[in-house]
């Protein structure tokens, strides 16, 4: 399996070893745009992994702070008590880049900027851009493609369409 993520059309697309599309949803990356510097809050392009898969088996709305849950269950109280917080929830998905000084090692390094496909309030519009740098997911879907790929899965993000 593979993942596609195509920052013009806001698309993550699920591919069989055989290229065939086994799922569609759409995402929200960054608004800053596509980027690899660590502090400019875009998304990195080019080759990635799945390093990680964190949050297996947790109640959907989980609230997850440095990768960890923190015991709170996202929800409209939530919310409108924190309403600039940047939600990370249900699953996360970390990436790794494979591309030295592109998205890999040194100012660039993807996994050291803590680059996720993450779920995301289910109010957070999806198909335009509009994270601090993430893939976000609404919650069903991440719960979706969390349970279908393994830690090693290839991640392309890229520029053009799908």
């Amino acid at each position: 399996m593979k993942i596609l993520v195509s920052l013009p059309a806001q698309e993550l697309r699920l591919l069989a070893d055989d290229g065939s599309l086994l799922r569609c949803w759409p995402v929200s990356t960054s608004a800053r745009g596509a980027g690899e510097q660590r502090g400019s809050y875009c998304t990195p392009r080019g080759h990635h992994v799945v390093r990680a898969r964190i949050g297996a088996g947790l109640p959907e709305n989980t609230v997850f702070v440095r990768r960890r849950p923190t015991g709170e269950t996202y929800g409209p109280e939530l919310a409108a008590a924190q309403p600039q917080r940047d939600w990370i929830l249900t699953r996360i998905l970390w990436l790794s880049g494979c591309e030295p000084g592109v998205n890999r090692l040194g100012e660039v390094d993807t996994m050291r900027r803590f680059i996720y496909i993450h779920g995301a309030p289910d109010s957070a519009g999806m198909g335009t851009p509009g994270s601090h740098g993430c893939i976000r997911m609404r919650n069903a879907d991440i719960i979706e493609l969390f349970d279908l790929v393994p830690v090693g899965t290839p991640v392309e993000i890229s520029e053009k369409e799908c």
